[in-house]
């Protein structure tokens, strides 16, 4: 899943062991307040709280972020080169995941699509990698936190991003601080940060109308976003129950 916070501009490469040590401790208080259960229930203590955010999102989304992001939907292949050129900048943190999750394969077959897709796909912009069939290994520091055994903990709506819980929440935190973009300097971290945001918008604009179905055509919205966010997040981490007929709601609808 993609993040939308701004990145910070720290010097990674002299403080990465304790940037990192500090950030792993962040993570563990967060998503450690909830042991490890059955991932099929739903924990929602603070469903009133999470209501009034989630009205706040619903009007940004309406008066705001919707606008924009229609406005880019007639533009499919531009907004498909953006989407590629941003998860390009994303594999580092990725390849960063795979090793903390001990997944070696993985972390290679990540650093080789890096590499195939900045050299070749004229950094990033087209992802040449997935047309030779390499695997897309796409990961983050939730996922990392679940395979060092943290239980997902309690769900959150939070301002601007969403649905998440309080062990993705934490892991959105955490990757924001350890990504390795964070070693370019001030204006790059920057320029980085406005190209993962334009790449959330013209997502936005691509599941239109999924998201409009979801948000507007619902009859109870957050209902069903939380229902539909923790159904696709544990089918990522593969808690499902039964995935026989399981039908990812984010499909590319542009993907052959």
């Amino acid at each position: 899943m993609q993040h939308t916070m701004p990145y910070l501009s720290i010097p990674i490469m002299r403080k990465f062991d304790t940037s990192l040590l500090a950030c792993c401790l962040i993570g563990a208080v967060l998503a450690g307040c909830s042991p490890v259960a059955d991932p099929l229930v739903t924990r929602d203590p603070i469903e009133p709280f999470n209501r009034q955010v989630h009205a706040f999102n619903r009007g940004f989304d309406k008066m705001a972020l919707r606008p924009v992001a229609v406005s880019t939907k007639g533009n499919g292949e531009g907004a498909k080169r953006i989407s590629d050129f941003s998860a390009n900048l994303g594999k580092p943190a990725d390849i960063l995941n795979n090793l903390l999750q001990f997944r070696l394969v993985k972390a290679s077959e990540n650093a080789l699509r890096f590499g195939m897709n900045t050299i070749f796909g004229l950094g990033g912009l087209f992802d040449v990698a997935t047309a030779a069939g390499m695997p897309a290994n796409d990961t983050d520091f939730g996922e990392t936190l679940h395979i060092w055994g943290f239980g997902e903990g309690t769900y959150l709506e939070v301002p601007f991003m969403g649905p998440s819980t309080t062990r993705d929440l934490a892991g959105t935190i955490v990757d924001v601080v350890i990504d390795p973009v964070n070693t370019l300097n001030r204006d790059q971290v920057l320029g980085v940060a406005g190209v993962k945001l334009a790449a959330k918008v013209a997502d936005r604009g691509r599941y239109s109308d999924f998201i409009d179905s979801v948000l507007y055509e619902s009859a109870d919205s957050y209902a069903q976003a939380r229902l539909l966010y923790l159904q696709n997040r544990r089918h990522q981490l593969g808690q499902d129950a039964d995935d026989a007929g399981f039908v990812d709601p984010y499909e590319d609808p542009y993907a052959e």
